[in-house]
């Protein structure tokens, strides 16, 4: 870095948002071409992932797995329900919570598109190595994993004393 800054580590967060960027500049005319946005996208992998629960899925683990917000996902799931990519319903365990599943509709997209996805992955793995791909999803999870609230609060304890 230079010495006109106090920063010593480059920028993470940018740098996965950059990396995130491009691997969706592969996968983004795909979607378009559905007409999904990124964001329905992401709920329909969601969706997709767990298609085998009978009840479907809450929306709260839908937003969480989608990384979307409340009220953003209300919007994401109102146009997708028109369109006729998911059937929303009340949750028969508790009639406060909604559940989620994608249509027969919604399942042939995450079909369709999870081969032109997995196609740019097997393009990724041949060009970085399968060794190195696999090293790569190692150090995010690692990431995720020592970023997570509960990994802090030893550190914040001794912090505040």
């Amino acid at each position: 870095m230079s010495d006109d800054t106090p920063f010593i580590h480059r920028n993470l967060p940018r740098l996965l948002l950059e990396a995130r960027e491009a691997v969706m500049l592969h996968t983004r005319p795909s979607l378009r071409q559905f007409g999904l946005s990124d964001q329905q996208w992401r709920v329909l992998r969601v969706l997709g992932e767990h298609a085998q629960l009978p009840g479907g899925v809450e929306t709260g683990r839908v937003a969480r797995e989608a990384f979307l917000l409340g009220p953003s996902l209300t919007g994401v799931l109102t146009r997708m329900e028109r369109d006729g990519l998911i059937e929303r319903s009340r949750c028969p365990q508790d009639a406060r919570r909604t559940v989620v599943r994608a249509t027969a509709a919604g399942l042939k997209l995450v079909k369709g598109l999870s081969s032109t996805i997995e196609a740019h992955y097997a393009w990724m793995e041949q060009r970085l190595g399968k060794a190195r791909l696999a090293q790569l999803y190692a150090l995010l999870d690692e990431v995720i994993a020592l970023e997570q609230p509960m990994n802090h609060a030893d550190g914040l304890e001794e912090d505040a004393a």
